[in-house]
């Protein structure tokens, strides 16, 4: 669940007691909070000990803790599976995409033959897998050949006509 701080002057509110400490709040400006009144310090992540009111507007609450965004979504978030390996990918973590794919980075590479791509690499996706550029060519290239028989044919006398190295004999 997720709630906004709202930093507001104490003028108008009397005398409020701080729902973390329980003391009275005399100071300038108070913040407001799961329909509660806070001191600036009181209000903090159950984890990180960050001060909510100095991180953002919003805070999170799970399993009876206040949390500031990081650390939520560190236990608790997720982006969804890995199209690679199917495993969970935690909303905190970077990913790499490929449409509407999303990939660990360590698992971002040619699922054929394993090549991790670089920035600048090309890839290609094909049939939901992604592909480096030779594996996607030589995809190409066989299903052109079961769609023309053909070509198959003429690639066979292309290789016949080939001359034949030899190795040099031994003394």
């Amino acid at each position: 669940m997720t709630m906004d701080v709202k930093a507001e002057p104490q003028h108008n509110k009397g005398s409020q007691e701080c729902a973390g400490c329980g003391k009275r709040i005399t100071e300038r400006f108070l913040l407001q909070a799961l329909d509660r009144y806070w001191h600036e310090d009181c209000l903090k992540c159950g984890c990180c000990d960050c001060r909510l009111g100095e991180v953002g507007s919003t805070l999170y609450t799970k399993a009876n803790l206040i949390l500031c965004r990081r650390d939520y979504l560190r236990l608790f978030g997720n982006t969804g599976y890995c199209a690679a390996c199917a495993k969970v990918i935690p909303a905190f973590e970077m990913v790499m995409r490929a449409r509407s794919n999303v990939y660990h980075l360590e698992c971002f590479a040619c699922q054929q033959c394993n090549h991790r791509f670089c920035v600048g690499d090309r890839f290609y996706l094909c049939e939901n897998k992604i592909l480096c550029e030779y594996d996607y060519e030589e995809r190409l290239v066989f299903a052109n050949m079961a769609y023309n028989p053909s070509s198959l044919a003429h690639l066979k006398r292309q290789a016949s006509q080939l001359p034949v190295s030899r190795p040099p004999l031994a003394c």
